[in-house]
């Protein structure tokens, strides 16, 4: 049977079809905006998985290349491993579905998004997100649903849905959220420093939208009611289910208490070992996976009980405290530009590298190619968190997470035409026990000034979390580790003192009020302006000068009409310069000459050479020039790159000259005056000119 409804959504239509693609799947779905389409495939395992203690779910976003009319490049052809956009879109939509399976639920579960068709005006992201969310509501999957995703821009102080990339270009606010019919589940994106009340307003346009899509959602699954799969817990003796809890929970709420993060969870450690010797070994094997499960539900819930009703934190702190905080800049020696931020146990190790133009990232997506010279790369090895962990590439949580901070920093780097360098920035986390990523924009920001790159301000980011038990709530400021895992809320802000650069949000329960979003952000913003107080006392404006050992690039125009002789036959003429100084050059289409070099004087040589190639020639100027050859009536002399004018015989000496060679030679180095320009166009030089002037002196 196909189902197919449609609702125009900002100007242009959205329609979801079932039924006539993958209907072997156990949902699938079709999503078509505009002239951008979708392809959402749900599918699970017939048996659940008994030898795991976590939810196995997996989404993957593809584009396919013919949804542009493009052929891969590269040896093979077809499309290989995922990219950078569809890892983060991926990401967008995992996030908020995860939490809406039901506790217990282990069936291996596939989430599928094919890309179909591009118009390459409307991202299909979105459209990923809502295909997911209806597959799975009309599959037998369970599933706690439906929600929907939408994206927000603001152009010209008006709100706008879905906004095509030409219009997200002009808008100062780019952000994607997520939610149910009654509240908002996960927010992202970046705007350009806007205060708390506008994020909120923001995310009210936004959520309106989402009910309209949930709207048409519902309707589909009126229309295909389903029967979901049955869950089916293993059994668990409910005499064992005291015996645990009450062996468990004293030792907890003591272990609880202990506020150094590597002590308490050795000493959980402990008690684990301590229930499995107990319970005796047969009994604790036969219900391992349910005994751990327990186990944890018991430490999360006298975690959250010892803040909701002792308002005390794992480590101590107040509800509204930031970590103790350090700051280092300048920390490596030969790096362009270096800090070293530690809040608590979290630490990262920002730098940041200059180039060239030349070390511009090139992007080849679904829209066309692009150069990207500004990028953060972020890296989480296992020992940070003291774990052995392989060494397999970039993990999806690495890309997501320098995604975020990459479009932290975004709004106060200069523009290109004023600092024209590729900026990378690593951040390095060498300790983690809550939001490395927000740590990751203060050492990125540390290290911009420390390397010399004139940025606006500062950069600061926090991350919150919250608890909240029946019509108790508990709003976190700086969240650990632990509670980030056991707690309700991860919602990470970035800024400077003026507002909001990035906002990342994700949450565990099915939804967050507009007025807990409202104590959030403001708590954030108290500690935001703490965090920049603390960086701007360890370096508060760029370095005057940028490191001894980044390259001095330096930047000139050249009429169009004129590339072709800068450049000369071959590539001839800017050889010539390249050798000569030892600068690297660059000339784009515009006329723009990028000159890279670690050597200053080098730079300005080159900027030099290419400046008088294009430069007109003045009547009455003295020119240091270089006989090319000698003539029986005088010598022609090159005194600008790429022109050559006559020094007659006559004008050779005050005195006369007899013959050309007893004066000069191929090679001679000569000044001369530009006496005038005939209507040939050609140039008319005086040696005699110089030398009566130098009389005159």
């Amino acid at each position: 049977m196909i189902v197919r409804k449609e609702r125009e959504i900002g100007g242009r239509m959205l329609t979801l079809e079932t039924g006539r693609l993958a209907r072997q799947a156990n949902g699938s779905v079709l999503v078509r905006y505009a002239d951008t389409m979708i392809l959402a495939v749900a599918t699970c395992s017939k048996e659940p998985r008994d030898d795991i203690d976590f939810f196995p779910l997996s989404v993957e976003y593809q584009e396919r290349t013919y949804a542009a009319g493009k052929i891969p490049g590269g040896f093979f052809k077809r499309e290989g491993r995922p990219g950078q956009k569809e890892i983060l879109s991926a990401r967008l939509i995992d996030r908020p579905i995860r939490p809406l399976f039901p506790r217990g639920y282990k069936n291996d579960t596939q989430i599928v998004i094919f890309v179909l068709s591009t118009d390459k005006e409307n991202d299909a992201d979105v459209l990923g997100g809502i295909g997911a969310s209806l597959a799975l509501s009309i599959s037998d999957i369970p599933f706690e649903g439906p929600i929907a995703w939408v994206r927000v821009g603001r152009l010209g102080g008006e709100f706008v849905i879905n906004p095509t990339f030409s219009q997200l270009e002009e808008s100062d606010i780019n952000l994607v959220l997520s939610g149910s019919y009654d509240s908002i589940m996960m927010v992202e994106g970046e705007s350009a420093e806007i205060n708390e009340s506008e994020m909120l307003e923001a995310l009210k346009f936004g959520h309106e939208y989402i009910r309209q899509i949930i709207e048409i959602q519902n309707e589909f699954i009126a229309e295909m009611p389903v029967q979901k799969l049955e869950l089916v817990l293993p059994e668990f003796p409910e005499e064992l289910q005291e015996k645990v809890q009450s062996f468990v929970t004293p030792r907890i709420q003591e272990a609880i208490k202990i506020q150094e993060k590597k002590a308490r969870r050795d000493a959980i450690t402990q008690i684990k070992n301590e229930l499995a010797e107990h319970l005796g070994e047969e009994e604790y094997e036969a219900y391992k996976p349910r005994i751990k499960e327990l186990f944890e539900e018991i430490e999360k819930r006298e975690v959250r009980s010892m803040i909701v009703n002792e308002n005390v934190r794992l480590d101590g702190r107040g509800m509204d405290d930031v970590r103790e905080i350090t700051c280092e800049v300048s920390f490596l020696p030969r790096a362009h530009g270096s800090a070293l931020f530690t809040r608590g146990q979290t630490q990262s190790l920002g730098t940041t590298t200059l180039g060239t133009k030349v070390d511009e990232q090139m992007i080849d997506a679904l829209e066309g190619e692009s150069t990207k010279s500004y990028m953060l790369h972020y890296n989480f090895p296992g020992f940070s968190v003291g774990e052995v962990k392989p060494f397999r590439g970039t993990s999806r949580r690495e890309i997501g997470h320098g995604d975020l901070a990459e479009r932290a920093l975004m709004p106060v780097l200069p523009a290109e035409d004023n600092f024209p360098y590729t900026i990378r920035i690593v951040s390095d986390i060498l300790e983690s026990n809550g939001s490395s990523s927000m740590a990751t924009v203060c050492s990125g920001s540390l290290s911009l000034m420390d390397a010399g790159v004139p940025t606006k301000c500062h950069v600061a980011g926090i991350a919150m979390g919250m608890i909240k038990e029946d019509s108790e709530v508990r709003v976190l400021t700086d969240i650990l580790g632990d509670e980030d895992h056991l707690g309700d809320m991860d919602f990470k802000v970035a800024g400077t003192r003026e507002g909001i650069t990035a906002f990342q949000m994700d949450i565990k329960v099915s939804g967050l009020s507009f007025e807990v979003m409202a104590e959030a952000l403001e708590k954030a913003h108290r500690a935001r302006l703490k965090i920049l107080d603390i960086m701007d006392k360890t370096i508060d404006r760029p370095r005057a000068e940028i490191s001894r050992y980044a390259p001095r690039i330096l930047s000139t125009m050249v009429p169009v009409d004129k590339i072709g002789l800068v450049i000369g036959p071959g590539g001839k003429t800017i050889r010539s310069i390249i050798e000569q100084t030892g600068a690297k050059i660059d000339i784009d289409d515009t006329g723009l000459v990028i000159i890279a070099s670690s050597d200053v004087g080098a730079a300005e040589k080159a900027k030099e050479m290419v400046e008088s190639m294009v430069r007109e020639p003045e009547v009455g100027k003295i020119y240091d020039g270089v006989v090319k050859k000698v003539m029986d009536f005088g010598a022609f002399v090159e005194f600008m790159p790429g022109k050559e004018g006559l020094v007659h015989i006559s004008e050779l000496a005050e005195h006369r000259v007899n013959k050309v060679s007893d004066k000069v030679g191929v090679g001679d180095k000569i000044k001369v005056v530009l006496k005038r320009v005939d209507r040939e166009g050609r140039y008319n030089l005086s040696h005699k000119e110089y030398l009566m002037r130098q009389k005159e002196q």
